[in-house]
């Protein structure tokens, strides 16, 4: 048995020495499970390679492999050493700004925006005009922004001052532009004798631009808190068409409000020449100052419009690479537009004693009207209501109001 063995051992040995050896087979690599990665563009800037892996779903139906993202991501690499308030040339990494902002005219605008708060909130007391706040707080939100604008050039590497700084000039002219309305929707109520413009009411047309106003606002800050400065590139060029689309929509306001303010104009001069409204110069004084901030609110939108409309890193606009067109076309049209309601204060002309009703107060009263048989006012008792007024002599009083019928001299 044993020689057996050896000789089968022997012959199964040589067998396989003289018999080819099989090549194995590879299995190609699932080259769809691992896309080639993007290619990274070359700039100033250093790209992450990130992979995120998406789990294969296998069931009775299906088999779905898992699949291998690549995504490239800019990550911002300073090589260049900040100066002592942390400027580098525009469209370097950690660049705030398109120009070397200046601190002192910074200072300055901060200090006029200021005082105009100071001299607001000092009229608004001494004439009690309660309703001022709208436009003291537009002078607020412009000194705040300056103040903030200020610090910010001695800290041109901290995008959060910069962020705080946009954001409030770009949204403070909106307060100013709110006071405006109120203004003819007041003036509109103590000195119309129908005190409604179109069948619209002085009350509900001061509320309806006022929240038109606000709508403007909110999409104003979304659009300017996606615009942020370290923000990617896609997501800021969308937070500007936004901003944009708010600040047209502001401009349409404004335009449609003028064409009410001038219908208002137009029907108190008939009025004057008819007799039914005693002259004056109060109410057009008002109204023209109203004009005046409006038209100076509206150089100041168009300026925002051409210069978001070159993009925000754009160096072929001198809108956004020279710092002198921020301040002549931003800064003073919107020191202009609050001088104007202090040249021209609201408390100086409109009654201290008397309040407009708000929206409630105008139903409840339509409602009570409708019950006596007596749906409007019509123009007689307007006039009655309206009373007549004197002229301010030397600017130290309101003028009052007479609700007696007016007495030919």
């Amino acid at each position: 048995m044993r020689l057996f063995d050896v000789l089968f051992l022997a012959s199964t040995t040589t067998a396989l020495a003289l018999l080819p050896t099989p090549t194995p087979t590879l299995i190609p690599r699932d080259t769809a499970t691992t896309p080639s990665p993007t290619a990274a563009p070359t700039d100033i800037y250093f790209y992450t390679t990130i992979y995120n892996t998406i789990p294969g779903v296998t069931n009775d139906h299906l088999t779905i492999p898992q699949k291998t993202l690549t995504l490239v991501l800019p990550t911002c690499s300073q090589t260049i050493t900040p100066d002592k308030n942390g400027y580098v040339p525009p469209g370097t990494c950690g660049s705030l700004y398109q120009y070397y902002p200046s601190f002192a005219a910074a200072i300055v605008f901060s200090i006029i925006f200021g005082v105009l708060s100071f001299v607001h909130i000092f009229l608004a007391a001494k004439f009690k005009t309660k309703f001022a706040w709208v436009v003291i707080m537009g002078a607020l939100w412009e000194t705040i922004s300056f103040a903030a604008r200020s610090v910010s050039t001695r800290f041109q590497q901290s995008s959060g001052i910069e962020l705080v700084s946009s954001l409030f000039v770009l949204l403070a002219p909106l307060w100013v532009n709110a006071f405006a309305y109120m203004v003819l929707g007041r003036l509109l109520y103590f000195f119309h004798p129908r005190r409604s413009i179109l069948s619209i009411p002085a009350s509900g047309l001061a509320f309806a631009f006022v929240v038109l106003d606000f709508i403007s606002f909110v999409i104003q800050l979304v659009g300017g808190s996606w615009a942020g400065p370290n923000d990617p590139e896609a997501k800021v060029m969308k937070g500007i068409h936004i901003y944009m689309g708010g600040i047209g929509l502001q401009q349409f306001f404004i335009f449609v409000f003028l064409g009410l303010a001038i219908k208002f104009h137009l029907e108190m001069k008939a009025y004057e020449r008819s007799g039914m409204v005693r002259s004056g110069k109060g109410w057009m004084k008002m109204l023209c100052a109203t004009y005046a901030s409006l038209g100076f609110i509206t150089i100041r939108i168009f300026f925002r419009l051409i210069q978001f409309s070159a993009g925000r890193t754009s160096t072929s606009s001198g809108l956004i690479s020279h710092e002198s067109y921020f301040y002549i076309l931003e800064a003073m049209p919107m020191v202009l537009a609050i001088s104007c309601f202090l040249v021209v204060h609201p408390g100086t002309v409109i009654p201290r004693d008397e309040k407009m009703p708000g929206l409630w107060g105008i139903a409840r009263a339509w409602v009570c009207g409708l019950r006596r048989g007596r749906g409007r006012i019509n123009e007689e008792d307007g006039v009655k209501l309206v009373g007549r007024y004197e002229e301010l002599e030397g600017g130290s009083r309101p003028p009052s109001y007479d609700l007696r019928p007016a007495v030919k001299y």
